[in-house]
């Protein structure tokens, strides 16, 4: 060892740089191996670290090893320090680490993406799909076709992206245009990713979904393509939400492997279908299969109940939640004031609102006094009224409004009824389309 290099540490830094450079992971080879087959994202950036304390000299991979480990701590104060590191070491020409820093700042921080974005001198594929993901993820679905418009070159993924995002914010049409375009002339097939997206608001597409549900089943029995989980799974989602509960039965049965997603599906299909004798079973089957559920599958199971009118199964499939280890979210408490709502239990469902340690929001509110108009008791109503009234917002509640001067026409207070008939005027309150408060 270099006297230089010995003069820099004292005696305990010294023998440990003389053990790590004796040790397996001397060379800077093995210091990227030891980065990149780390046993946790944090012991990736901490190995890295300790590599430029000791003064190894850091290459591309190191960086980029690092880079990607960074991207699943969610860490920006990280990511900038990294990306400035990247900058002193002169690699900004390397479009391999700049588009793995572009995808950490896209899930973290997407002004920081952009402003990237637009200093890169190189671009490549997977960074421009990159900024479509991520405009798509942040609603700026225009934005995203204009980039999507202006690339040099795209592949499949870059269409796959443009697609799942017309279609995961509403705008089907859009997005079977843009399927078509890439069927027809750019003589593309779509992968699972396209699928799976499309499937996934087939459910919500009505008539019109079933058929282009059953189309994309139709397209993947033709290429022999093999339900793995995700792609089994988007189709049971899609056959359960159309009202297919055999056809979605068949397709699970298929699988060769299934998990917790693939049984929540046909249970909450189920569920939103009223088969709850159905719903039921499922779950059953699923625990005797050793698969636990999680709070969705709760969710699904306790609409089931709430369909049937179950009030006692509902209360101990509400009680299995903490049994499973689980805590109660907000929707669970939901189900619980339907069911008991609905069942005229009203002391029940108010209890539940008083214990629930999430503050009960405006569909909890709106469950429960839909619950005491239908029951015709405005004594239940009106212990809750005042406080409901000073969170409505007139923008998003105006089912409520009209709920609570409904209710105190009910109860005959007149003077109330007509303040609430006024509020609603002065604040041009309307009522959603279609609004209800039952599941």
């Amino acid at each position: 060892m270099p006297l230089i290099l010995c003069r820099r540490f004292k005696q305990p830094q010294l023998i440990q740089v003389v053990l790590l450079l004796s040790s397996p992971i001397s060379t800077s080879s093995s210091w990227i191996s030891a980065i990149k087959n780390a046993s946790s994202p944090c012991k990736s950036v901490q190995i890295y670290t300790q590599m430029h304390r000791q003064f190894i000299p850091v290459d591309s991979f190191s960086v980029l090893y690092t880079l990607t480990a960074c991207t699943h701590l969610h860490n920006l104060s990280l990511l900038r320090h990294l990306h400035a590191h990247i900058l002193k070491l002169g690699f900004t020409s390397n479009v391999y680490i700049m588009s793995s820093l572009l995808n950490g700042y896209s899930n973290v921080c997407f002004d920081d993406a952009c402003a990237l974005f637009d200093e890169m001198p190189e671009r490549t594929t997977v960074t421009w799909n990159t900024m479509i993901t991520g405009f798509s993820r942040s609603g700026n679905v225009d934005t995203a076709r204009s980039l999507f418009d202006e690339m040099p070159l795209r592949n499949i993924a870059s269409w796959s992206s443009m697609i799942a995002a017309y279609f995961n914010c509403g705008r089907q049409r859009k997005g079977l245009r843009l399927l078509h375009e890439m069927l027809i002339y750019e003589k593309l097939k779509p992968d699972q990713f396209t699928l799976c997206a499309i499937l996934g608001v087939c459910g919500r597409m009505g008539t019109i979904g079933s058929i282009l549900g059953k189309s994309i089943h139709g397209f993947i029995t033709r290429n022999e393509w093999e339900l793995n989980v995700e792609i089994g799974t988007a189709l049971v989602d899609m056959y359960a939400k159309c009202g297919f509960l055999k056809a979605a039965s068949v397709v699970f049965d298929m699988m060769r492997d299934t998990n917790v997603i693939s049984w929540t599906a046909l249970i909450c299909g189920a569920a939103q279908h009223g088969y709850v004798n159905e719903a039921r079973t499922m779950f059953e089957r699923m625990q005797n299969v050793g698969v636990k559920p999680n709070e969705f599958t709760f969710t699904g199971i306790l609409n089931a109940c709430v369909h049937g009118g179950l009030v006692e199964e509902g209360r101990g499939y509400f009680e299995m939640i903490e049994e499973c280890g689980l805590k109660p979210k907000i929707y669970h408490y939901c189900c619980m004031v339907d069911l008991f709502g609905k069942a005229g239990k009203l002391e029940d469902a108010y209890e539940v609102i008083m214990r629930m340690p999430p503050k009960a929001n405006m569909n909890v509110w709106g469950s429960f006094l839909y619950s005491c108009k239908v029951h015709d008791n405005f004594k239940m109503a009106e212990r809750v009224i005042d406080g409901v009234i000073e969170m409505l917002r007139p923008e998003k509640d105006g089912g409520v409004y009209n709920l609570i001067a409904d209710l105190f026409v009910m109860g005959e207070k007149w003077d109330d009824a007509e303040r609430m008939r006024r509020l609603m005027v002065n604040q041009n309150v309307r009522k959603a389309r279609g609004s209800s408060f039952i599941r």
